[in-house]
């Protein structure tokens, strides 16, 4: 086997339990996948390419030098996407004005509700980069998952999509929520390991490593891309843009 991302954080018995108990095996792509891209914005990006301690000093939910890597893989998935006329899903939060709504969120972080320094750039704007068409989709959501209080099964099934490519951030939070609500709606996840991001590198290794073993098939960009060219144009009503 290959050595992979997340080899170096687990000991040698977890990798040894994984392999006995037949975790890892590989799913396959489905036959009517939906692009998602999860989080992607200046929250979690910041608003220029710096170190993450630098970053969280003004964005504390940055993923510092990583989202600025993964921006060139994600845009370059959302561009194979438009190019075979797939289904390409955004999200990114929504909060009142007073914070009153972030509930549990407030209760596990000291800075929560912080607006970022020296910018009047909104957090929950998604990266100019990647910016989405008229004819995608932008979902809102205030808790982790994608899934939770929005309407993007209702819109999966309207597509009819038996299956999601996803990137995005942060891989132990959002992207780790939603993969495992779309695995719980039995749909095939595969998440490309280049196109996600996250502030800390334990986490980031270790939430690869469970989702593959369990709930997702995690590819390099170049794989999936090669995939999403072998798709025929014409399989989905998309929206119009108009």
């Amino acid at each position: 086997m290959s050595t992979r991302s997340w080899d170096s954080f687990l000991t040698e018995r977890d990798k040894q339990v994984f392999a006995a108990a037949g975790f890892g095996k590989r799913q396959g792509f489905g036959k009517r996948p939906a692009l998602l891209i999860v989080d992607v914005n200046y929250a979690f990006c910041g608003d220029k390419r710096e170190p993450v301690l630098d970053s969280i000093k003004r964005w504390r939910q940055s993923g510092g030098e990583e989202a600025w890597d993964a921006l060139p893989i994600v845009e370059a998935l959302i561009h194979t996407a438009h190019a075979r006329e797939l289904p390409v899903i955004y999200t990114t939060s929504i909060r009142r004005s007073d914070n009153w709504d972030a509930g549990s969120w407030a209760w596990k972080n000291v800075r929560s509700g912080e607006r970022p320094k020296e910018t009047n750039l909104p957090g929950d704007e998604i990266m100019p980069q990647i910016a989405p068409s008229p004819k995608d989709i932008v979902i809102r959501k205030q808790k982790p998952s994608a899934f939770f209080g929005t309407p993007l099964m209702s819109y999966l099934t309207l597509l009819g999509c038996d299956s999601l490519i996803v990137a995005g951030t942060a891989t132990s939070g959002c992207v780790r929520a939603t993969v495992t609500d779309a695995f719980s709606y039995n749909l095939r996840v595969t998440l490309v390991e280049d196109g996600v991001f996250e502030r800390s590198q334990a986490s980031h290794a270790v939430s690869l490593f469970d989702m593959n073993a369990k709930y997702a098939d995690i590819a390099a960009s170049t794989e999936v891309i090669a995939f999403m060219n072998t798709l025929p144009k014409g399989m989905f009503v998309l929206p119009t843009g108009t």
